[in-house]
Order: C-alpha cells, then structure tokens, then sequence
C-alpha cells in the first residue's frame, strides 16, 4: 500500500475536522463517536485516531477550527484601526458566537471538555489577539489594554450565552457599544 503524501494527509485531516464540526454542532461533544465522523469522512477510525490521538484532540482542533471562523468574521468586520474596528469587531464576534454552526462547540463544549485555561489560550490565539491588539494600539483607552479585553472578552461572551437563551441580540449589541464607550477617555479626561 502507498503512503499518503502529506498534501493527501492534510487534505484527510482536513475533511474530518470538517465531518467533525459539523457533527459535534449538530449533536454535541457527548453524542459524537469517533466512528460516526470516521464513517462520514470516508476514513477508518484509526485514520482519525492517527490524525488526532483521540476524541478529545479532534475536540481541540475542531474548537480551533470554529474559533478561527469567529476571528475571520471579525476581522472581515473591522478593517480599520481605532474604536471603529473595537466596536465592528466586537459586535461581528457576537454575531458569529451565535451561529449554530459554533455556538454549541465554543459556547457550550469547549469551555467544558477543554476546560478554560486551554479554551481561553485557544480564543486567545484567534479572535482574543483580535481584540488585544486592537485595544493596546488606542492611546486613549481609560484602562489597560489587558484589563479591558478580558472585561469585553468576558461580557460578549455572556451576552452570546444570554442571546443563545433568547435574549434579544440587539439589546446586548446596544449594551456591548455602551460598554465600549465607557473605556475610553471623554475630552475633558486625558486618562
């Protein structure tokens, strides 16, 4: 038997993680065997053990997957520079959370199966280093820059969590820009 080349390899780990976040948002972590994604890639399971190691590792790359498809969302929505870009950024990142597609995979699952230290390095990674460094190139932000981004890290998230139980998304997008507002410096406050 021929070995794969390691375009063939990547295009197989390509298509389960693909299977795989389909899966894992449709159904959830819990409810999703190696053999189901295996079956539905067109692959063995041991190609997906070969690949990732273990339900959890395919878990980890898939969250990575779906936190690099929030980062893209954002930084297609905040081009520019400044409180402009946080403010785009920051409600397109609510925005894409939301979607079914991720939602069960980043809000839900991944705090819980990765558990938050690796579920925070991963965000921080994608749309988390978005913000960062976004809010450490402002010169006229009234707190640090790392104090401020995981205070808007933390409140869009819960807002997604909160529009995800049927809050209303334009209630938390007017709360979120007023938070955003609030960190930076007025006119008459240098800072």
């Amino acid at each position: 038997m021929a070995r794969a080349t390691k375009e063939q390899s990547e295009l197989t780990a390509q298509a389960i993680r693909s299977t795989a976040l389909r899966l894992f948002a449709e159904l959830g972590y819990a409810d999703v065997g190696l053999e189901r994604v295996a079956e539905l890639s067109g692959v063995t399971r041991g190609a997906v053990y070969h690949h990732f190691g273990s339900k959890r590792g395919l878990f980890t790359a898939v969250v990575g997957d779906a936190q690099a498809i929030v980062a893209s969302a954002v930084a297609a929505a905040a081009p520019d520079d400044g409180w402009p870009a946080i403010e785009a950024g920051s409600v397109a990142f609510m925005r894409a959370v939301v979607d079914p597609a991720v939602r069960r995979i980043l809000l839900v699952d991944g705090p819980a199966v990765l558990g938050w230290a690796d579920w925070r390095s991963l965000d921080a990674m994608h749309s988390g280093r978005l913000l960062a460094d976004g809010l450490g190139a402002l010169d006229d932000l009234v707190v640090d820059p790392s104090a401020a981004a995981a205070l808007l890290n933390g409140a869009m998230n819960e807002a997604a969590l909160w529009i995800s139980s049927g809050g209303d998304p334009a209630l938390a997008e007017q709360g979120l820009l007023r938070i955003i507002g609030s960190l930076r410096c007025s006119p008459r406050d240098p800072g």
